[in-house]
């Protein structure tokens, strides 16, 4: 029952207000990224909560309809209902920057009648490193953060602690191994207690597996329940995410898009506007393992020519050095005949390309 009204509410239910805004920003921001804006169709005087989303990989460049292949945005183009604002941003490749994506939402803040107690991060893979990263360095800003087979790069993870934080990463990830977000647990505890943390390792799941959790409405109830007006900022338990609910994503979407959803698209790029209830949505679909388990693990090689080497500097990983050079872990330890539990000792050359 529980199950069905958390359904019935944030997805069966078309609100009659007005049309929802899907619009694309370049150049908006100065020192930032080109990003997508949502509005839901809600009063737009009543303040409303904002979900940044960060993507993986596989959607940085600078063509920003790929943002849309997978995530919120793309479950709502299915249908799905998500009552919140939500900031995409683009990245052009390479790691998230914390301060690029506060500037977005401070650009939000002032546009638009955001609650700024319930501001919420939320990303995989690349996206998960960024949403770890940017949660670690604002965590008076964040009311809560869900990261999905990410990491950190942060050099002091005690920030960390201090928000309501979901960690997931499967059991089975190639792409980034589960090993990079245990780091994130162990040194989170290594600081304090990590009693706002819930960390969920998913026996069996691969990389692309778990970006159906973007497509489950249990996803943005965990996420909105949390407020910075909650002076213990105690993390919300009674949320669950399992294996089987990820399985049922797709089913549950198909039917979904099926009734349609007034949403209308705005590109930056000739400010034509397009409903997706009338435009043909043939291609969007719910990401299954087939199409993220090889195309968005950590960030991928870039395609030249000619071999390319890294001194090993004190502090440096493969995790850290794959991300740095675009690249993947697996992918170094081949082109070095090195496993994922090799010692980097300083001054040690490697090859990246």
């Amino acid at each position: 029952m529980k199950k069905l009204t958390i359904i019935l509410i944030f997805i069966l239910f078309l609100h009659p207000l007005r049309a929802q805004l899907l619009e694309a920003h370049r150049s908006e921001v100065k020192d930032a990224y080109n990003f997508w804006f949502y509005t839901p169709p809600a009063d737009t005087t009543t303040l409303q909560p904002l979900i940044v989303f960060m993507h993986g990989q596989s959607l940085c460049g600078n063509n920003m309809d790929r943002v849309r292949r997978y995530g919120p945005l793309n479950a709502l183009e299915m249908g799905m209902q998500i009552p919140a604002m939500v900031l995409a941003p683009q990245n052009p490749g390479g790691s998230w920057n914390p301060d690029k994506v506060m500037r977005l939402v401070d650009w939000a803040v002032a546009h638009y009648p955001i609650d700024t107690n319930r501001i919420y991060a939320l990303g995989m893979s690349l996206g998960g490193f960024g949403t770890l990263d940017l949660a670690g360095t604002y965590p008076h800003r964040i009311a809560a953060a869900m990261a999905l087979c990410g990491g950190s790069t942060l050099r002091n993870y005690c920030g960390l602690n201090e928000l309501p934080l979901w960690i997931m990463h499967g059991t089975a990830d190639r792409a980034v191994g589960i090993a990079a977000s245990q780091r994130v647990v162990d040194a989170m505890e290594a600081c304090d207690t990590s009693h706002r943390l819930i960390w969920s390792p998913i026996k069996g799941a691969n990389h692309g597996r778990l970006a159906r959790v973007f497509y489950l409405p249990e996803t943005y109830q965990w996420l909105l329940a949390h407020n910075l007006q909650d002076s213990a900022r105690v993390v919300d338990r009674s949320v669950e995410i399992t294996a089987e609910d990820m399985g049922k994503g797709k089913d549950i979407y198909r039917q979904v898009r099926a009734m349609g959803n007034r949403i209308t698209v705005r590109k930056a790029s000739t400010q034509s506007s397009t409903s997706i209830a009338e435009a043909d949505t043939s291609a969007i679909s719910v990401p299954d393992d087939s199409t993220l388990t090889s195309s968005d693990p950590a960030p991928k090689a870039t395609a030249k020519t000619g071999k390319k080497y890294h001194t090993i500097r004190r502090g440096d990983t493969l995790f850290s050095l794959a991300r740095r050079y675009g690249t993947t872990v697996s992918n170094l330890c081949q082109l070095n005949h090195i496993s994922e539990n090799s010692i980097l000792r300083t001054g040690r050359r490697l090859r990246v390309r």
